[in-house]
């Protein structure tokens, strides 16, 4: 037990949870920043532009089935970057292509006859995708950008692998390598995984809330 409290320091803990505040920090900007992107990318792959299309397209396409990993490993050689604006923008990239899927999934859920309707009463295409089109296909889509949400937030740990990171992963490593007694070790694997697991809980819970409550209301 001894063993075990000389690791829970005040002074571990809150350098533990510095690393759980820069992993937050990079993943709210990537969130924000992807959902805009993938919006965006949506629109435009499901648009009767060609040259939108294609460019979409490749972009979804070509940014998905390429492992995240190797987005950090790039940026960060090719760009010359520092770590942070690294996995913000590797986050950015690889998240929006996802999230683009989904947005699409999402648009393409709602009835057509729903635009027919918006242009029946004068509204214009961005109206109606605004008003109209895109309060409903959130409701059939939230749980999957939550689940996208929650994926970003626990690959923030890769970023200590490739580009040292001290985000909440990358902290913990640092602290194992003070430590050699397996209860340790162990124990501040299971602080971090109450982390990730919690924070993770909670967005999940409130999604679930949310979905909840919108169909009570639609009702």
């Amino acid at each position: 037990m001894e063993s075990i409290l000389e690791v829970l320091t005040p002074d571990n803990l809150i350098f533990i949870f510095k690393g759980f505040g820069l992993t937050l920090y990079i993943s709210l900007i990537a969130i924000v920043l992807s959902t805009l992107i993938g919006t965006v990318l949506a629109v435009m792959r499901n648009g009767k532009n060609p040259v939108l299309r294609i460019i979409s397209s490749i972009y979804i396409e070509f940014v998905r089935n390429v492992p995240n990993l190797l987005w950090i490993f790039t940026i960060f050689l090719v760009f010359k970057m520092k770590s942070t604006p690294v996995g913000i923008t590797a986050f950015t990239l690889f998240t929006s292509a996802a999230l683009a899927e989904i947005i699409r999934g999402g648009l393409n859920a709602v009835d057509k006859g729903q635009y027919e309707a918006g242009m029946s009463q004068g509204f214009t295409s961005v109206q109606i995708l605004y008003y109209i089109i895109l309060p409903q296909a959130i409701r059939k889509m939230l749980p999957a950008i939550i689940s996208q949400f929650v994926t970003v937030i626990k690959d923030t740990s890769l970023l200590y692998s490739v580009i040292a990171l001290q985000e909440l992963f990358g902290a913990s490593q640092i602290l194992m390598g003070r430590y050699f007694e397996p209860e340790q070790v162990f124990s501040l694997y299971i602080l971090i995984a109450l982390i990730y697991f919690s924070f993770n809980l909670a967005i999940s819970s409130l999604s679930r809330m949310l979905a909840k409550r919108w169909k009570q209301a639609a009702e």
